[in-house]
């Protein structure tokens, strides 16, 4: 049996390279940037084209550290209710 714990100090546990949106329109909208950013690629002189590919990394590294710092609190206010349920569970015993 696989353990989380072990995956997790081997390195092996990396949510960000392993989430993929399951919505149609997800996919639907990474389709519609891909073509665009074809259609800017073919009007654009390369120069703009490689700031607007700059830019786009720099949004993309963006959405990253505000997804990495939204997974960090979601798992803090698990485990806070975590240890609130359990303290509970010692303090009032078992229902």
């Amino acid at each position: 049996m696989r353990s989380i714990l072990e995956d997790f100090y081997y390195g092996k546990v990396q949510p960000d390279e392993s989430t993929n949106p399951n919505d149609p329109k997800a996919r639907q909208m990474n389709r519609e940037v891909s073509d665009l950013m074809l259609k800017y690629q073919k009007n654009l002189p390369q120069a703009e084209f490689e700031q607007l590919e700059k830019l786009l990394d720099l949004v993309g590294e963006l959405n990253s550290m505000h997804a990495a710092a939204a997974f960090i609190n979601g798992y803090r206010t698990g485990a806070l209710m975590m240890i609130e349920v359990f303290s509970e569970e010692k303090e009032t015993g078992p229902k």
